[in-house]
């Protein structure tokens, strides 16, 4: 099945005498859905399950499809119009491949990229860069491109021992907030901290989205290795104390029952 049997679908269910939920859709209305079908392609890929990272893939495909019969209703633009979009945009930002440049490297070419792309732009100052993140991105996400294009302008630390100090002066900032008691400049401060730990984990080359996602992961497996645990010698886990709850903890990280 083509894409454009695709197309011919989604116009059938959005038609008059189509679907009540799918005439009803507008761009605004399928923001959540966008975003939810995006991270579920992330999950296929995580879990390395190609049938549903084709499943998946399809759904954030029927997404575009139908902002683009969407779009096309109200005479804004169509399918054909994004296709030929995208088109032009990679022939023109890979001139080493469908040109005549050269790029001998990943890293030379997404330089090559992001100077192409500054000057489709109208070169940009820094700030307008930086603006132009969405905000919609996950918090460590942006955080993470906004510190790579400053460093791109130069603002950058010289080693990773330079922010791991800027990390601890950050949390010592917000302790001693917390120590007067300033309530109000906890959010600031804590901002803070998370903002330089996230610079450290792209000084440590590591991507500071997935790092949380792994820690989350495991924090699961263990305190569900807790509950067996604490099942197994017919106890209950919400009779423990913190201090047991806390020995229990570290005899399942110290045996590894995850």
């Amino acid at each position: 099945m083509a894409l454009k049997e695709l197309e011919t679908i989604i116009k059938r269910l959005r038609a008059k005498d189509g679907c009540p939920w799918d005439q009803e859709q507008t761009h605004e209305s399928l923001k959540g859905c966008m975003l939810e079908e995006a991270y579920e392609v992330v999950e296929a890929v995580n879990n390395h399950d190609d049938d549903n990272l084709v499943e998946e893939l399809g759904d954030v495909l029927l997404q575009v499809v139908m902002h683009a019969a969407i779009a096309e209703e109200e005479d804004r633009f169509s399918m054909d119009d994004i296709i030929d979009g995208i088109s032009e945009k990679m022939i023109r930002r890979h001139p080493h491949v469908f040109g005549n440049e050269n790029a001998k490297s990943a890293d030379e070419a997404l330089r090559n990229w992001e100077e192409i792309k500054s000057g489709e732009k109208g070169n940009p100052s820094l700030l307008e860069e930086l603006q132009k993140i969405p905000k919609a991105l996950p918090a460590n996400i942006r955080a993470e491109k906004i510190q790579k294009k400053a460093a791109r302008a130069g603002f950058e630390f010289e080693k990773t021992e330079d922010v791991i100090r800027k990390v601890y002066e950050e949390l010592s900032e917000l302790e001693n907030t917390i120590k007067v008691g300033e309530e109000s400049q906890n959010l600031d401060k804590f901002g803070d901290v998370m903002f330089q730990v996230i610079n450290l984990s792209r000084f440590l080359g590591l991507n500071a989205e997935n790092t949380l996602t792994n820690a989350t992961e495991t924090f699961i497996n263990r305190l569900g290795s807790v509950e067996r645990l604490v099942n197994q010698r017919g106890l209950k886990l919400s009779e423990q104390t913190p201090e047991q709850l806390d020995l229990l903890w570290e005899e399942v990280k110290n045996h590894r029952h995850i």
